[in-house]
């Protein structure tokens, strides 16, 4: 079986498990979740019966404050953590991937504003954008579960 570097060295883990930024993270991203989730029922409603197109809109704005909410205070935790506010080497491609995840939902708000896209191109946009979203959040749920797993073998996960 490969033996995976550990996620965290001692001193890191340690960081992770004082610092108040990962309690404010496991607070945010299970609401995110749930707010994508009310959000994305939504936005399929309105492109199903072409009804509720502002109540759509304004949970797609609130998934997207959510998002950046998560964003910054997930850097701060990073930094403190890992000692830099993204791009840390255990979560690297998943900060990578989140770049994608905020463009979208950036572009969304972008369109949104400008009043340069159709209502149900936006919605197509905003159904983009949780898709990324999804599948950053099966990213970091992964890590989580391997962190668990190194930490359950003594890894200094």
């Amino acid at each position: 079986m490969k033996t995976s570097k550990p996620l965290y060295n001692p001193e890191q883990r340690a960081k992770r498990d004082a610092t108040i930024w990962t309690l404010v993270q496991g607070i945010l991203a299970p609401i995110q979740f749930l707010v994508c989730l009310v959000s994305l029922c939504l936005v399929l409603r309105y492109l199903v019966t072409g009804n509720g197109y502002e109540l759509a809109t304004i949970s797609v704005v609130i998934k997207t404050v959510f998002l950046y909410l998560i964003m910054l205070t997930g850097s701060i935790w990073e930094k403190v953590v890992f000692g830099k506010y993204l791009f840390a080497e255990s979560f690297f491609w998943e900060d990578v991937f989140s770049m994608l995840v905020i463009f979208l939902h950036t572009l969304y708000l972008y369109f949104l504003i400008l009043g340069d896209m159709g209502q149900r191109g936006l919605m197509y946009l905003a159904l983009a954008a949780y898709a990324s979203y999804f599948i950053n959040a099966g990213q970091f749920i992964y890590k989580l579960r391997i962190a668990r797993l190194q930490m359950n073998k003594g890894v200094a996960a």
